[in-house]
């Protein structure tokens, strides 16, 4: 059986790493849709993409839009726990999930006004709690859109 590693765009702008796989991933591959997920999964899932598509879409007002029609052309959900060889930004969430990633050698700075998320720019590496609307409130996810903008992440 052939494991699947990632769904979404081969040359994402940002990779989400998540320790879980949802169900229907062949389908997803052939075809990245979020609705697609979305109803093949539980509300879990929901949560993760409109999350992904909050910090993604380069109009915070639109994201609504964005996860629903372009999401996957410029992100990618991964199930490794290697970061991609995509020259992307590499977001990994949730603090067990970045234990999966023994060797990466995390160098990532907290950031001033939000210490839960943490950024390595030169490495492009992200690191949040689990992207869950408990963890990740829409306060800390602008806190997160706002240190990206300052990388120029939304120049797509």
């Amino acid at each position: 059986m052939t494991s699947i590693d990632l769904v979404g765009s081969p040359e994402p702008g940002l990779a989400l790493y998540l320790p879980n796989r949802p169900h229907g991933l062949a389908q997803l591959v052939e075809s990245p849709s979020s609705q697609r997920l979305i109803d093949a999964n539980s509300n879990h899932w929901r949560k993760i993409v409109t999350l992904l598509a909050k910090v993604v879409s380069p109009d915070a007002a639109d994201w609504r839009r964005f996860r629903d029609e372009e999401l996957f052309r410029h992100a990618a959900l991964c199930f490794t726990p290697k970061l991609c060889d995509a020259a992307c930004w590499h977001w990994i969430g949730g603090k067990d999930n970045l234990q999966r990633f023994g060797a990466l050698g995390n160098t990532a700075l907290p950031l001033p006004e939000c210490p839960a998320v943490s950024i390595d720019p030169d490495r492009r590496l992200l690191l949040t709690p689990y992207p869950d609307y408990r963890q990740l409130s829409n306060e800390v996810v602008s806190h997160i859109r706002a240190a990206l903008g300052r990388y120029r992440f939304y120049q797509f």
